[in-house]
């Protein structure tokens, strides 16, 4: 095996990540790490090129021998410490990693199992029109295939998604499966009565979408979910009130005053770096008991951790510096660079930057949320500004894209609040999956029963202290730049139970400037809808 230059390798992995902010990385073909969630670091000292990987959930350190691309797929040499086998991780730009010919084989040959499956199930219903053509206009794309049940008048409208597409498609069934009932409500101008929907997903996928059903609108549609397997063509339908445990881990909020206690030193040290002008935009975020971060405009730029020394039980603690995934810890070789670095990062990222700035574009979402952090009462007068967390509780899964808040109004009500700063078409549904998980917590007694009084699990874990908290359900806020709210995510919003009570709010474009609320729809305002007849929808 021939070696190549550390210098090189790390080169090639740094260019790499910068143009595939979706990357995965692959061992024997099994994702390990997801470059939105994880972060890494290189290093290329002493003669060698050393990867260390980490995320939430895993954590990995390699010698990397050499880098080589290959249809689109970095591939690193690898080998462990001690050991001289080399062996290979892949990088590859998305979790589907199949060609285009591919993937339309397998869509082709699920539709046509499909539909023998429809004719079988439901045989005293005609199947009609299965395609899973394109039509971004009506924002339905090719993996999804659709369809419709038709016995004389009535109908149902079907939509289904094959094993082979990725977690994250399986996942959006349902926002897309709401805009093709209505989309097939519309197109049959009152000629058929569409009773409702029936979502087919893959066998050991469906507790998702099951968690988001119980809170859909009886009235204006029936739902059905059913899991298929395409190799045995066994169709098996789920019982929406059996969605299982909450897929969420709840973390104790730190000792924010011992925290800084402790860190103390190392944010004087982090501070000095900072040019003195603008240290009062630096954000310090506590992120747990061993761990503090620094932010500038949501960007994080340098974290103190806190931990142990090898093998021994002597406490350290590591700074490191960098904006996004690749992190350098703090040496004092380093200080002067690392402080020009700093420097050039205060100077282009904000609110008046250049839009083409890759520092400026950077994380818009959590631009966001730091601007609402500082400011939430911009959303609502009503909300506390004194109680304002980030996501609690965290998806057990791992980071889904959206940046949560959790807050809390003037009346002790609890308020959850979903953020995105571009164009998303699951915005609605993605907001209710945090506001179940947080209403979940929050009715949660001592015994892991749904309490009656006292005290729940959000503030046994340290949250919202001092404050009554109401046994009132979290309203929900769904925030976005007014030109980023998708077309589709008011008709989605209408077919939601009027138990969720939710608030889009669209902002003023300059919110880097000032967080305005420019427009806002409640729900509420369609309570008339919700008694409706379905066929109105």
């Amino acid at each position: 095996m021939e070696e190549q230059a550390p210098e090189t390798i790390a080169a090639a992995v740094e260019e790499y990540l910068a143009a595939h902010p979706r990357a995965v990385v692959l061992d024997e073909g099994r994702v390990i790490f997801d470059m939105r969630s994880a972060k890494y670091r290189l290093a290329s000292e002493h003669g060698r090129c050393t990867l260390h990987l980490w995320s939430e959930d895993a954590n990995l350190v390699r010698r990397v021998a050499a880098a080589t691309t290959r249809n689109g797929t970095l591939r690193l040499t690898t080998m462990r410490f001690g050991q001289t086998r080399p062996q290979t991780l892949e990088i590859v730009a998305d979790r589907d990693r199949r060609m285009p010919s591919a993937r339309e084989a397998t869509r082709t040959k699920y539709r046509r199992v499909l539909e023998r499956v429809l004719v079988r199930a439901f045989p005293e219903w005609k199947v009609e029109g299965l395609r899973a053509a394109m039509d971004l206009e009506k924002s339905f794309g090719p993996a999804y295939v659709r369809g419709t049940l038709v016995q004389g008048q009535r109908a149902w409208a079907v939509i289904a998604v094959n094993p082979e597409e990725t977690q994250a498609t399986v996942d959006g069934i349902l926002t897309v499966g709401i805009l093709w009932l209505e989309h097939c409500r519309a197109s049959s101008a009152g000629r058929r009565v569409f009773q409702g929907l029936r979502l087919i997903v893959p066998r050991g996928c469906a507790a998702p979408t099951l968690s988001r059903m119980p809170w859909l609108n009886e009235r204006a549609a029936q739902w059905e979910l059913w899991e298929l397997d395409p190799q045995t063509e066994d169709l098996e339908q789920r019982d929406a009130a059996d969605h299982g445990n909450v897929t969420t881990r709840l973390v104790h909020a730190p000792d924010r005053a011992a925290v800084r206690e402790r860190f103390a030193d190392a944010i004087g040290r982090v501070m000095a770096m900072v040019p003195e002008p603008v240290r009062g935009e630096v954000e310090q975020v506590i992120r747990s008991g061993a761990e503090m971060a620094f932010l500038l405009h949501g960007l994080e730029f340098a974290r103190v951790r806190s931990g142990y020394a090898g093998n021994s039980f002597n406490a350290q603690e590591e700074i490191t510096f960098g904006a996004g995934a690749s992190e350098t810890p703090l040496t004092a070789a380093n200080e002067d660079g690392l402080r020009e670095l700093v420097a050039r990062l205060f100077e282009r990222r904000h609110a008046g930057g250049d839009k083409r700035d890759a520092l400026y574009r950077m994380q818009p979402e959590r631009w966001l949320e730091s601007v609402l952090r500082k400011g939430v009462e911009a959303l609502d007068a009503h909300l506390n500004p004194a109680h304002v967390y980030t996501q609690v509780p965290a998806f057990a899964a791992g980071d889904r894209g959206m940046l949560d808040l959790l807050g809390v109004l003037r009346d002790g009500r609890l308020a959850v609040i979903e953020l995105k700063a571009d164009e998303d078409l699951h915005l609605a549904l993605q907001g209710l999956d945090y506001w179940v998980r947080v209403r979940w917590h929050h009715l949660q007694g001592e015994s892991g029963g749904l309490r009656t009084a006292g005290i729940g699990e959000l503030q046994r874990a340290g949250y919202f202290s001092g404050v009554v908290l109401s046994q009132e359900s979290p309203k929900l806020y769904l925030v976005a730049p007014a030109l980023r709210v998708h077309p589709a995510t008011e008709l989605v919003l209408r077919y939601l139970s009027a138990r969720v009570d939710w608030e889009l709010v669209a902002l003023d474009e300059r919110w880097r400037e000032k967080a305005k609320v420019v427009w806002r729809k409640r729900s509420a305002d369609l309570r008339s809808l919700w008694s409706a007849d379905s066929r109105s929808l």
